[in-house]
């Protein structure tokens, strides 16, 4: 079982900065991909940045330049530092990680989704 604890999630103003981190905790796992999803009241959860299993990043278009998605792997944590924040990035931020655990001589591949951090920008 592997856990995502996220944190760094509040209010700021309008072109503000907030930076969000998601660490990933458990025993015998490695992270295939990570990245961060959010979810608006009313709107479904999409992707907001990631690193895929190949290492390389995406953003959503409307954060490219303004936000950036980064990791330490010693620590098994993905950050997404995001500037000039606007009202509209107002939402519930999740991170998710797709993870391969040892379970005895098999692995298991499968999702998961840490509790949510709140971001909320005023205008």
């Amino acid at each position: 079982q592997v856990q995502l604890v996220e944190s760094g999630g509040g209010l700021v103003q309008a072109g503000g900065s907030l930076r969000l981190s998601c660490a990933a905790s458990g025993r015998n796992f490695r992270i295939n991909a990570m990245g961060w999803y959010r979810q608006a009241p009313g709107k479904q959860r999409d992707l907001v940045a990631g690193f895929t299993s190949g290492g390389s990043t995406n953003y959503v278009d409307s954060v490219k330049g303004r936000f950036t998605i980064s990791r330490d792997n010693a620590k098994n944590t993905v950050y997404l530092q995001m500037n000039s924040l606007k009202p509209e990035d107002t939402a519930v931020y999740y991170c998710n990680a797709d993870v391969s655990s040892s379970a005895g001589i098999t692995w298991v591949r499968r999702d998961y989704w840490g509790q949510g951090t709140q971001v909320t920008v005023s205008s």
